[in-house]
């Protein structure tokens, strides 16, 4: 029985992840570049891009213009529970023909904390989005979403936009691609914009979703929390074993 042969550039993605879980490319140094990497494993140029695009998708590196590739510093913390997605769909493609409201409560332009300028990667003087928003599925609150996103990329958001679908106006009237996305998931304690907004008793937990977005170039655009009733959301995790 003949077995099909893995492509090489996934081969070398799989080599360059194992690298990485083992810490041989240290997070605070840049990988070697494409053309060191492709001599290394006798390959074009363009196939270790395709494999190097692998693991962008998959959150695990990303590229900053003109200083090379890095590994996501927030890629295997061994405290929490990571789940990788390479499909990253706002809650108004999720939900299907239900429908959808979002209530703005905060909009404003500021300058980021040292947290949010981290997972965002700019600096403390770049402007960012600061958004919090209740969505409502069939007219019930389902999640408290206080969202970051860089002002100077994601240009021209409206009170009107954040009111409909943010990611659709960033990829349709924008042309930007959505790739990838790193979430972080937890249980916790309802605060008083869960019991206020979500109706929630302080006895019941809020699943909490902590992600960084990032477009096609690798750019983090989005740095976000959204705050969901657990009685209405289900996350699932799928490995596929090659």
């Amino acid at each position: 029985m003949s077995t099909k042969k893995k492509p090489k550039y996934e081969t070398i993605a799989d080599e360059i992840r194992k690298r990485i879980i083992e810490h041989v490319y240290p997070l605070e140094h840049a990988l070697p570049d494409e053309i060191h990497l492709a001599q290394e494993f006798g390959v074009s140029r363009m196939t270790m891009k395709r494999a190097l695009e692998i693991l962008v998708m998959e959150g695990l590196i990303y590229r900053k213009r003109g200083k090379g590739t890095f590994v996501l510093q927030s890629s295997f913390q061994k405290d929490r529970i990571n789940v990788i997605s390479k499909e990253t769909r706002g809650l108004t493609q999720v939900i299907g023909d239900r429908s959808l409201r979002s209530e703005v409560l905060n909009f404003e332009v500021k300058f980021p904390s040292q947290e949010v300028a981290n997972h965002l990667m700019i600096e403390l003087t770049e402007p960012v989005y600061e958004i919090r928003r209740v969505r409502y599925v069939d007219e019930e609150p389902y999640v408290i979403e206080l969202t970051y996103m860089v002002a100077n990329l994601i240009t021209g958001i409206t009170r009107e936009i954040l009111e409909q679908s943010v990611y659709a106006y960033i990829q349709e009237d924008l042309g930007y691609t959505i790739t990838s996305s790193h979430k972080v998931i937890r249980a916790d304690k309802p605060d008083e914009y869960d019991q206020a907004y979500l109706k929630n008793d302080i006895t019941e937990p809020i699943i909490e979703v902590e992600q960084v977005v990032y477009l096609s170039n690798g750019k983090p655009f989005e740095y976000s929390f959204a705050r969901h009733r657990y009685d209405k959301f289900v996350f699932s995790s799928v490995n596929i074993v090659k």
